[in-house]
């Protein structure tokens, strides 16, 4: 596998004016290499703990350089610190924060506790979700999300301590957040994209920023029960008009997206296969012009830590970086 670069994070002053921009203001934050190679993990977030700070120490030691957690309710900061305690130097990135479920000033704080007690060590991904989970709690409440996720990051800017523009991205599909995401932050987490996508994010972000891309991935040879699983997994996303958007833009028709997904949908979006198969298709994604890819393993239980499926792929995936 061709290794990415690694993803950089770091705030830059203006040039010629010996002030930080307008997109950089706040303070200067720590220097975060995310490495080129991570893990997104919902099991790392929601399982048990025990097994939680055991699976992250041994992520550590397989090689992978971040992992990312989601966030659809409870203390997300609260289990970002159960694994930074659990590792030595690994990242630990939200994969991503629910703005419509945290208010700024709390997430300021819970930031500044993060890089405070581990300095560099904290990415805070940040996303504005979907309207059918937001409006579930609140009828009616997601509305203009651009505009809210400009908002929030306005009230991250002047909360008292700020979040380094250097130490958040977006979560971005569409051009818009996308370029949000170059002005605002340092770069951009996309989720259920494909290398396609990656080669158009890069062009909208520009060189400096970092790119971020999840893939999933499933260690299985058989086409049948490979798409089987992946189906099983995308049904939820292919409900959700921001996923399905997305994918008919990037050229998938409405019969690719009917019920649980067609062949072609399930073989573009889920890299399944041997390791050398995964880690090529892995590779795709920093050949579009990724800096760190973050895999998504899955397996028949979607409760079950895939550790096994971890340390089958790290050979292949960290070696190359």
């Amino acid at each position: 596998m061709r290794g990415g670069p690694g993803a950089l994070f770091a705030t830059e002053y203006h040039q010629g004016s010996g002030q930080l921009s307008r997109e950089e203001r706040g303070h200067r934050g720590d220097r975060v290499e995310l490495g080129g190679i991570g893990v997104w993990s919902v099991p790392l977030r929601y399982g048990a703990k025990g097994e939680v700070v055991e699976a992250a120490a041994e992520l550590e030691s397989l090689g992978y350089s971040a992992l990312w957690i989601p966030d659809v309710g409870g203390d997300v900061f609260g289990a970002a610190t159960t694994l930074l305690k659990a590792t030595r130097s690994l990242v630990v990135a939200t994969g991503v924060l629910n703005l419509w479920m945290h208010d700024p000033a709390d997430t300021a704080n819970g930031f500044a506790r993060l890089s405070g007690a581990h300095p560099g060590r904290f990415v805070l991904g940040i996303g504005v979700s979907h309207a059918t989970s937001v409006d579930r709690i609140q009828p009616g409440r997601y509305h203009q999300p651009l505009a809210a996720m400009a908002a929030y990051l306005d009230a991250l800017d002047t909360a008292k301590p700020p979040v380094p523009t250097s130490a958040r991205v977006l979560a971005a599909l569409g051009p818009k957040m996308l370029t949000l995401a170059r002005q605002r932050a340092a770069g951009a987490h996309t989720y259920l994209t494909t290398p396609q996508h990656t080669q158009q994010a890069r062009t909208i972000l520009g060189a400096d920023r970092v790119l971020a891309p999840e893939q999933r991935v499933i260690l299985e040879t058989d086409p049948t029960t490979a798409r089987d699983i992946g189906r099983r997994h995308l049904a939820t996303y292919l409900r959700l008009p921001n996923y399905t958007n997305s994918l008919r833009h990037l050229g998938f028709t409405d019969d690719d997206l009917a019920g649980t997904g067609s062949n072609r949908l399930v073989d573009t979006l889920v890299a399944w296969g041997d390791e050398d198969t995964i880690a090529r298709r892995v590779g795709e994604h920093y050949d579009a012009g990724a800096n760190h890819v973050c895999i998504q393993a899955l397996t028949s239980n979607r409760d079950t830590f895939p550790r096994k499926t971890w340390r089958r792929l790290a050979p292949a995936l960290t070696t190359a970086r």
